[in-house]
């Protein structure tokens, strides 16, 4: 089966911010007295919704979202970069491209701007804004394939997190899960995605897909 889209989710696929992500999330959640680590806030909110996050959370002092806000703007401002290896991986590949992340779009666009990658997705940046339901339902990967005129089996998605890689499952897309980042391997593992760890590989790793093979570099 031929690939005609690849689909990119953002955070820890394009740009390095969940790492920064969760600093600042688990350092906030201390201040809310929870007793949490950063690995445990890794398992329980990397690539969820931002409508999860807030349903998990529930009830804050005035001013501490305000606070978080701030300190993660501050973070990612200061140290956000892209993924070893993706640019490369973007030269080389000839299939059309665009973005899907669980995100607000203003935050997308503003990782996708302070990396140097923006004019690569112009006009091609999907956010779970866009549909009813987010990463892991199915929505999402399905709105962006339609948008871009290209059926779902004819899709590669690449992703980092069990939420995005069982959407794209869900989807009827294939799906490359990157064990390179944050997300342990075991935790992708089992989801019916071929996992890769590294980014530079991916060009090669799309073309065995179409192939039928399921070599991952």
């Amino acid at each position: 089966m031929a690939v005609d889209l690849v689909i990119f989710d953002c955070d820890g696929v394009l740009v390095d911010s969940e790492p920064i992500s969760v600093r600042v999330g688990t350092a906030a959640l201390r201040r809310l007295g929870w007793a949490i680590d950063e690995a445990e806030y890794a398992e329980r909110f990397v690539g969820c919704t931002n409508e999860y996050w807030e349903e998990q959370i529930g009830e804050t002092p005035p001013g501490w979202r305000e606070q978080l806000m701030a300190d993660y703007a501050a973070a990612v401002k200061a140290e956000l970069c892209v993924v070893e290896g993706i640019v490369e991986a973007l030269d080389r590949l000839t299939v059309p491209t665009c973005v899907a992340s669980n995100g607000r779009h203003v935050t997308i666009r503003r990782s996708l701007e302070l990396t140097g990658l923006a004019k690569r997705f112009d006009g091609r940046v999907f956010s779970a804004e866009d549909v009813a339901r987010g990463k892991p339902a199915p929505d999402l990967f399905l709105h962006a394939a339609a948008t871009m005129g290209v059926a779902p089996e004819r899709c590669v998605v690449v992703e980092d997190s069990p939420f995005g890689v069982t959407a794209a499952m869900s989807a009827g897309m294939r799906c490359l899960a990157f064990a390179g980042g944050l997300t342990p391997a075991s935790r992708l593992t089992g989801l019916g995605a071929t996992l890769f760890h590294h980014p530079a590989t991916l060009p090669d790793l799309i073309t065995s897909l179409e192939r039928g093979t399921r070599d991952a570099p």
